[in-house]
């Protein structure tokens, strides 16, 4: 075990000196694909590209009113919750749950009149299912998805690509995706907490209950338990997931010494930006209020890099009753 205990902390270190760094790299220009591929993609390595897409007619065009004129009466997948967390930690009667969000169904006016509402629920359009092309049909001409190819050269196209918009308010919790990602805002700004894969050692993590939220006819929001229908017996067991035990935010080392060794990296994505954010980096994102981003989703390659993360996995691996 010791040397195991070893063995990861020399990873860190050289890791963190050889190729991390204490910055995201930004650029002032779009990158040659080649130069993208071996200073970036190949490394693994985000970086930030200043006003990349400023020219798109969508950071332009995008506001309340333009949304309101072109989309105000369709009807769209809205989630909803008491804290702003859509999908993360929460407790209920002495249980700390993962928690999934309410989905409402919303026309795009009322949701921009509910954004305006300091004192009610918190909104966000944010369903990843590649909403931007099946439910914005309407504004996609606002965009020009050829200025990626810097990128998708060396990236597994087509892309997945969401819209998301909301509350100030909304956070999103740390985790990690199974894709490469060109995040590019369109209007305010984003702030992303990052680590590198390979700080999974330090980050803990454990199996939650997964439960979602509902509303009492007061409005009064609770969580209901997710039962596991797949279970082998007929008990009425709860479905359970893993998920980040941390709150980047407000970190307890007391509880999570390790994750003071973790080094986190931190950047604001403005409007107009592009940031590339590797497969399996973790991210925690906070938003300006109305900020609206449309995000490329790649597959990623499942090479020896992803072989080598889940040995990471395994060896510090959580297990909890």
């Amino acid at each position: 075990m010791e040397n195991i205990t070893a063995a990861l902390n020399e990873l860190l270190r050289e890791a963190n000196e050889l190729c991390i760094g204490t910055e995201v790299v930004i650029l002032d220009k779009i990158p040659e694909s080649i130069v993208f591929a071996r200073d970036y993609y190949a490394k693994n390595q985000p970086v930030v590209i200043r006003n990349a897409v400023k020219h798109w007619p969508a950071v332009q065009k995008w506001n309340s009113a333009y949304l309101k004129q072109v989309l105000g009466k369709k009807l769209l997948d809205v989630t909803t919750t008491p804290n702003g967390y859509a999908d993360g930690l929460a407790k209920q009667d002495g249980t700390e749950y993962f928690v999934l969000p309410l989905e409402e169904k919303m026309c795009m006016s009322d949701f921009l009149q509910k954004l305006d509402d300091p004192t009610g629920p918190i909104h966000y359009i944010q369903k990843q299912n590649s909403n931007f092309t099946t439910d914005f049909p309407e504004l996609a001409d606002d965009i020009n998805i050829k200025d990626l190819d810097f990128a998708e050269q060396c990236l597994n196209s087509p892309p997945l690509v969401n819209f998301w918009m909301g509350d100030k308010r909304a956070v999103t919790s740390m985790h990690k995706d199974p894709f490469d990602n060109l995040y590019c805002v369109i209007s305010g700004y984003k702030n992303f907490i990052l680590l590198p894969p390979h700080q999974v050692v330090n980050i803990p993590r454990q199996l939650y209950p997964v439960g979602k939220y509902q509303r009492h006819e007061s409005g009064q929001f609770y969580i209901e338990p997710v039962l596991n229908v797949q279970s082998d017996n007929n008990k009425n067991e709860p479905l359970r997931t893993e998920w980040i035990s941390i709150d980047p935010l407000a970190p307890d080392f007391s509880k999570y010494p390790k994750f003071a060794n973790s080094q986190p990296l931190q950047v604001r994505v403005n409007a107009g930006d592009i940031l590339f954010l590797p497969n399996f980096w973790f991210h925690h994102v906070q938003q300006s209020h109305k900020c609206i981003a449309v995000n490329f989703w790649y597959d990623m390659e499942f090479d020896s890099r992803y072989c080598f993360f889940r040995m990471l996995e395994k060896l510090v691996e959580t297990k909890i009753d």
